[in-house]
This record gives structure tokens, sequence and C-alpha cells, in this order.
């Protein structure tokens, strides 16, 4: 979901597929059997970037009406697996499952404490070598702000950092989205993998 700024939706969507291409060249590359698209709206990046990477793909997304529009919209895509009708703060994916567990532009509607148990629970999700890539837009400041408008909150990287911390997850890239309108948050995509044993 792009609000009002759809005219961007193909630079977003060439920088995720970019990342995705530069990950699969690592010496340790996530698998491209299946991927889950958390927060999936009316299904935007399934459509158009993870089914046309993997061979399955899940989806899920709070709002009943969204989730009947994605179905709508991707009835005819061999590649979409289960659209699943959940909040993240109550949705923790099957062990074991996914080879890239892709989170874009939602975490923002969960508090720090839900994001925390979100990413635990994601990361017990992941196959080996998978790997959960975040697309958020990220404050200025050091303090996260909020948007009484969509009850969000744009956190700082610093905060983001110490979330993905706490649920024992390692950054292992970070890319800025450039081409976005300016005066807007900057975006940054965030690769992250479980803390090594």
């Amino acid at each position: 979901m792009l609000g009002g700024l759809g005219h961007v939706s193909h630079i977003d969507i060439k920088t995720s597929d970019d990342l995705l291409n530069t990950i699969w060249k690592w010496a340790r590359p996530p698998g491209r059997q299946r991927a889950l698209d958390c927060g999936a709206g009316i299904g935007r990046v399934t459509r158009l970037l993870l089914s046309r990477r993997f061979h399955t793909v899940d989806a899920v997304e709070q709002c009943p009406k969204f989730v009947e529009a994605a179905r709508e919209t991707l009835r005819d895509n061999e590649h979409v697996g289960q659209l699943i009708c959940a909040g993240l703060q109550e949705f923790s994916p099957e062990e074991n499952s996914y080879d890239v567990i892709w989170c874009q532009w939602v975490l923002g509607h969960l508090t720090d404490e839900d994001l925390v148990q979100f990413f635990v629970g994601c990361r017990r999700g992941l196959r080996a070598d998978g790997v959960i890539v975040v697309k958020e837009n990220v404050a200025t400041g050091d303090q996260s702000e909020y948007d009484a408008a969509d009850s969000s909150v744009t956190r700082p990287r610093a905060l983001l950092e110490t979330i993905f911390a706490d649920a024992q997850l390692r950054v292992v890239a970070t890319r800025r989205q450039h081409g976005m309108p300016r005066g807007l948050y900057a975006v940054l995509m965030f690769v992250l993998r479980p803390d090594e044993p």
C-alpha cells in the first residue's frame, strides 16, 4: 500500500528485486522455494516481486477487506499459496518454513514489544540460510515519530537495530531506497539472519 504514491511502485520493486539478486550471490544464499509477505495489503509486493522470484509465496494481512482484494487479484497466480487473515502481533510462522520473510511498510503498526516477539517467531520460521528482509521508513531523529492518521510509528534506525538484536537477529546487509519523492522519510532495507549460536 503506497498511500497515494503509486507512481513510485516500479522504483520500489526494482530496488527490492536488485536486493534479492545481490542476496542470491552470497556464499550461503537463501533458497527460492518459499517466501512470506508480511502485512501484504492487497498483494502488490506478492504479485510484482515475490511471486516472480519464489516457487510459493504465502501472505499474511490483518484487514479482511484487503485479504479479499488480494484473493481476487492473485487468484490466477500459480505461485501464491496461503492468504492468511491475521495481525502480525498474533501471527507466528510455522517453524523452519520460509527461505525469505519479507516485511515492508507494516511494522510501524506494532508496539516495540510485539515487534520483538514477532521477529522471534520469524527467526524460528526461517529455513537454513534464510533471511528476513525489513523495508521501512526510518525517522531522522533519535525518537520514534507517531502518526495519528494511521496510528503508526516511524522508528529511528538505532531503535530498529536494538529490536532486531533483542530478537536475536543480526543485520547482515543494508540498502537505502533511492528515487522516492523529496520530503518523505528515508526508506531503509535491512537483511537479517539469526545470531550464530
